[in-house]
C-alpha cells in the first residue's frame, strides 16, 4: 500500500527544502516554463517544482542528474542506464543514481508525494528502451 505524507502549502515547502539543505532558486526562463516555478538541488541533482492551483506543490521535471546546467532525464536501455539530455548522453553510474534515488526519496517526503513500494527499492528510469523487443508487433 502506498504511504503518503502529509500535504504542505508551497511555501511551506520551500521553507522546509531550504532548511534541510537543498539550494532552492527561480527556475531559469524559457519558452514553456510555469510562471512561479522553482529548481530545487542537491547532491547534484536537481528537480523543478511550482505552486499548484490548491496551493500544494505540483512537479514540473522529474528529478534528474545536472548535465551542463540542464536536469537529464534516467533512460534504460535494457544493459545499462544513461543520463540524457538534449545535448548529450552519458552511462549513469552507480554513484549518481544513488545520489538521484536520495534526492527523490528527500524531495517526495519533503512535498508529501505519494511513496511507492517499487521506487523505494531503487532508482527508477524515465524511459525504457529495450532493444531486444524493438520492433516487435
Amino acid at each position: 500500500m502506498a504511504k503518503k505524507s502529509p500535504k504542505h502549502s508551497f511555501n511551506d515547502v520551500l521553507s522546509l527544502l531550504g532548511s534541510q539543505r537543498f539550494d532552492v532558486a527561480p527556475a531559469q526562463e524559457g519558452a514553456k516554463r510555469t510562471p512561479n516555478a522553482f529548481q530545487v538541488r542537491k547532491y547534484g541533482c536537481a528537480a523543478e517544482i511550482a505552486p499548484a492551483p490548491d496551493g500544494t506543490v505540483l512537479m514540473l521535471s522529474h528529478p534528474g542528474w545536472v548535465l551542463n546546467g540542464e536536469i537529464s532525464r534516467l533512460l534504460d536501455k535494457g544493459y545499462q542506464k544513461f543520463l540524457k539530455t538534449s545535448h548529450v548522453e552519458i552511462p549513469a553510474t552507480a554513484d549518481k543514481l544513488r545520489a538521484i534515488h536520495e534526492f527523490s526519496q528527500e524531495l517526495n517526503e519533503a512535498i508529501g508525494a505519494t511513496s511507492l513500494y517499487n521506487e523505494s527499492l531503487g532508482t527508477t528510469s524515465d524511459v525504457y528502451m529495450y532493444d531486444r523487443v524493438k520492433g516487435r508487433a
